[in-house]
């Protein structure tokens, strides 16, 4: 990989510092356990300064407290940025903050990625964002992989132009501060020196300060990195440069072999020794405590929120129409459900079998919608990352992916619709096709929004499958087919009210069977006469001609209120990371 491309040094530099940082967290109601003890260091600019230290040491932890992600109100000691108190909310704004997992949209290319994050991130128009994306693309080396897609699969990207792009997401912005998480963490070595490369240039000719974990560095990316912050049991033993520790070493009498990587040497020595803890903290302690004012931790977005709401919904249309297994899956399961119910119930007009009909449709529809489960956790986790930094609202991300959806819905409902309704012989009038082909849309909407709603809450695809899967199966069994509204238990007639199945369920059978053509549609004959018509059965199910709209109104009511439990989740979840 070439190096990037120089740049101007930065007017701005910015100093990062703790003095004296503890961070403590709660393993059982009355225990705590110390991750950082009195950890002082510094991070200039200019610089490439890696914090290294064995498994558990309390890296990550550290990076996090220099990012910001750890708020410092949580922190014991001072977390200076040029000498003052950090404010979380500014400095967010200049830092970039590369975590170890890449939170990555796996069917876009790099160069949408890195667009969308700008224009989410950037005040400029489309076209000063493109700009500074193909300047990006440069520095970081990915042109020749820019229209390729991001997934691992044929014609996808390696794993180190990945992290590259992850690198370049938090960069858009061209941030003072960078700190990256495990960037080498599985990656060749070849890979790893490239990101390491690229990041030594970007300090040096920039001015930036960038501070990145690494667990066991190679000899020559020892050599690109200007100072060495050496962390275990959660203290800090030596920060400085290779060669200041192999100088400490030999002072302190070890005879380093050979061909012996110095690092490796002194992680092996030190354990259960404090040899190598800074010099100027030996005997000392800072008192200093950082200020517990409240930061209120204010968020300037760049864009409106109708800007971006239609950046998210350009982005997640893409997405789903790059979803082939999600989309095309869709619109044939369709039309194969339609043609075979329809061919299944063509021209029976058994009452029993007309609302066996009604019935499974609304399973198929309302249980079909669950695929939609793994999209959504994915873009949980980038949704979490995106709107921690500052990019967006989340209230922006909700209606965008609720919008997006409506066509793609409708799409699917009157793919299903057309041919079912006809085959089966419903009601041949128009404005009775048009409303069965809106209940289905609003079904397939209510089931949409109800799993956007539960994938908030749930950690994972099986926990969330088991959850909606039960749910759906209880709105079933209170629908009021099973068992009537008047014979349920009446500490469970709320369920029947909740119940997702009950209102489209009803509307069918008032499409069918409702106004005074339905109404003298005579549903069971005897020899006798006509024993029950379509009025009589209506009346019997309790169900009144006004019911036909009010239940569409109902549902809409389900629509827009799962929507809005899904943006509360959220909206907790991102408050509590960005705390």
């Amino acid at each position: 990989m070439d190096p990037p491309s120089p740049m101007k040094p930065r007017k701005n530099r910015y100093r990062i510092e703790t003095k004296s940082i503890s961070y403590c967290v709660t393993n059982a109601p009355s225990r705590q356990a110390a991750i950082l003890k009195n950890v002082t260091c510094n991070a200039p600019p200019g610089q490439l300064v890696a914090i290294v230290g064995p498994s558990g040491a309390g890296k990550t932890t550290l990076l996090s407290i220099l990012a910001g992600a750890i708020h410092p109100c949580n922190v014991s000691g001072a977390i200076l940025v040029n000498g003052s108190p950090m404010e979380v909310s500014r400095f967010r704004r200049i830092s970039g903050h590369v975590t170890q997992d890449d939170a990555l949209f796996p069917l876009l290319t790099p160069e949408e990625s890195l667009l969308y994050s700008a224009r989410l991130r950037l005040k400029a128009t489309k076209s000063e964002a493109a700009n500074r994306v193909h300047e990006l693309i440069d520095e970081l080396g990915l042109s020749h992989v820019a229209g390729s897609t991001i997934s691992g699969g044929n014609g996808g990207i390696s794993g180190g132009e990945r992290r590259r792009v992850s690198i370049g997401v938090d960069m858009v912005h061209d941030p003072a501060v960078l700190l990256l998480d495990e960037p080498t963490s599985g990656l060749d070595s070849v890979s790893a020196l490239q990101i390491i490369k690229m990041l030594k240039c970007m300090a040096s000719s920039q001015g930036k300060t960038i501070v990145l974990t690494i667990h066991q560095p190679g000899y020559r990316i020892l050599e690109l990195i200007d100072q060495i912050i050496l962390i275990c049991d959660g203290m800090v033993r030596h920060q400085g440069s290779i060669v200041s520790m192999e100088s400490r070493l030999v002072k302190l009498g070890h005879v380093i072999p050979t061909h012996v990587n110095v690092l490796e040497f002194a992680m092996d020595t030190m354990s259960g020794s404090k040899i190598f803890e800074l010099e100027e903290n030996v005997g000392k302690k800072h008192e200093t405590q950082i200020s517990r004012q409240a930061d209120h931790d204010q968020v300037l977005y760049a864009n409106s929120h109708v800007g971006e709401v239609l950046i998210l919904s350009e982005r997640f249309f893409k997405n789903v129409l790059r979803t082939r297994q999600l989309f095309m899956a869709r619109m044939v399961q369709s039309i194969l459900a339609g043609i075979g119910l329809g061919t299944i119930f063509m021209n029976v007009m058994n009452i029993q079998a007309r609302l066996g009909f009604f019935a499974f449709s609304l399973t198929f529809l309302l249980s079909s919608t669950t695929e939609g489960l793994p999209v959504y956790l994915q873009e949980k986790r980038i949704l979490q990352r995106e709107t921690s930094r500052g990019a967006y609202r989340v209230s922006s991300y909700v209606i965008a992916n609720a919008l997006v959806f409506l066509p793609f819905l409708l799409a699917g409902a009157l793919l299903y619709t057309v041919p079912v309704y006809w085959l089966v012989g419903l009601r041949t009038e128009l404005d009775r096709f048009l409303y069965f082909c809106l209940v289905v849309w609003m079904v397939m909407l209510m089931a949409n929004s109800f799993v956007a709603c539960f994938s908030a809450i749930v950690p994972n695809f099986i926990m969330g499958n088991s959850v909606i899967a039960g749910l759906m199966g209880s709105f079933f069994l209170f629908s009021g087919y099973f068992i009537s509204k008047d014979n349920i238990p009446k500490y469970w007639i709320f369920m029947h009210y909740l119940s997702l199945f009950k209102y489209p369920f009803e509307a069918f059978v008032l499409n069918e069977y409702g106004g005074e053509k339905g109404r003298g549609e005579c549903l069971e004959m005897e020899p006798s006469g006509c024993v029950i018509t379509g009025g009589m059965f209506v009346k019997q199910y309790g169900l009144r001609e006004t019911q036909r709209w009010s239940n569409i109104w109902v549902m809409l009511g389900f629509i827009v209120g799962y929507r809005v439990l899904c943006f509360i989740f959220l909206w907790f979840k991102c408050k509590k990371m960005r705390r």
